[in-house]
């Protein structure tokens, strides 16, 4: 996938104007008027409108910036202090990749307390989006009657709406990795499919890699980093961004990537999750992405300490009781095959759906006599 964006010539919006076009759930929208819905949503509205309304409040003050709570999902969250002028120039950023327009129609269905969720309401109010919101669940609810042009969903929500985004242009997908299983659901949607690279820290995300939908055979797509950034890799082979309209400093991730020409990679696994066992290092999310075929549970692959070896690899499984045939390891180089197979009734996880992986060893751990 490689797609050439234009330079514009048009004057950056800043993050005090609301596009004139920027609607909401069908009513057109000022300044003014969105303070009084932050306000009404404050205080009478559910949940997840409260959510909506605290940060709209928060971005219709007198502040230049925000605070944006991390997920939590590879270490302890932490609460982010993004200005608000960086949101704008990644909305503008998304906007150009996917050539989105004013009046284009957008559904946000994430949770406003998260930046995918806050980036949606961005993006809708600087482009001049046509944006509907309704109650993030696990199965969206989508009005089947409306076509839109662009929506932001985990994977879970994508997998448990299949049939229900028929009327979509574009999706983009991020929260959580991809598997094979939504993999080959979505080779037949008409929409066009991306998943996402990015975080908090880099305000929403910062690359794109196609789905389905291609042009030509491609054997393994890779995330293409959006326009005006720059990336490498340190000496852990992690991914380190460049992000100039976020800051002068660069960002130094934990993720073990492989990059490739023209500003493009290919995610092999969290430095925080590379296992040393006999020492022989192995990434967990590769031994996962050859054995997802296999096993219908949700499973993980990491380690437990082992008095010969170091790390000993483990397979757990979300399942009371699920003999696997390990037949199925032959896929598997020898290093990579488990050396133990664990059941666990219920996997922890995040918001978006994202299994956390030592919370949900560490309930096993510490269930054992």
């Amino acid at each position: 996938m490689k797609k050439i964006i234009k330079q514009s010539s048009k004057v950056v919006p800043t993050y005090d104007k609301i596009h004139v076009r920027f609607k909401f759930n069908d009513i057109s929208f000022d300044r003014d008027a969105l303070k009084e819905l932050a306000y009404s949503y404050i205080k009478e509205g559910e949940p997840f409108e409260k959510e909506i309304g605290d940060f709209l409040s928060d971005w219709l003050d007198n502040k230049d910036y925000i605070f944006s709570k991390t997920s939590g999902s590879t270490g302890k969250p932490k609460i982010l202090k993004i200005k608000k002028q960086s949101m704008v120039n990644s909305g503008i950023a998304t906007g150009d990749f996917f050539d989105l327009e004013p009046k284009n129609s957008a559904l946000l269905c994430l949770p406003a307390q998260a930046i995918s969720g806050k980036m949606m309401l961005v993006r809708a109010m600087i482009l001049g989006l046509e944006l509907d919101a309704v109650k993030p669940k696990k199965s969206i609810d989508i009005n089947l009657a409306k076509q839109y042009d662009f929506i932001a969903l985990t994977p879970m929500q994508l997998y448990n709406s299949l049939d229900r985004v028929k009327n979509i242009k574009t999706i983009i997908v991020g929260g959580a990795p991809v598997n094979s299983s939504l993999l080959k659901a979505i080779q037949t949607l008409k929409a066009d499919v991306y998943e996402t690279y990015g975080m908090t820290e880099t305000v929403s995300h910062i690359a794109i890699k196609k789905l389905n939908n291609f042009d030509s055979q491609i054997n393994k797509p890779l995330f293409h980093v959006l326009p005006n950034i720059s990336i490498s890799t340190d000496d852990r082979s992690c991914l380190v961004i460049k992000v100039p309209y976020l800051s002068d400093e660069v960002v130094i991730t934990n993720d073990v990537v492989k990059v490739h020409e023209e500003n493009t990679f290919e995610w092999l696994g969290r430095y925080d999750n590379v296992i040393n066992s006999g020492g022989v290092k192995l990434h967990p999310e590769v031994i996962e992405s050859k054995l997802q075929d296999f096993i219908s549970e949700r499973f993980f692959v990491t380690s437990v300490p082992d008095a010969i070896l170091g790390e000993k690899l483990i397979l757990v499984i979300e399942s009371i009781d699920n003999q696997i045939d390990e037949t199925v390891f032959n896929v598997l180089n020898k290093h990579e095959k488990p050396r133990e197979i664990v059941n666990i009734s219920k996997f922890s996880e995040s918001n978006s759906g994202k299994v956390l992986r030592k919370r949900s060893l560490q309930s096993m751990l510490n269930k054992l006599p």
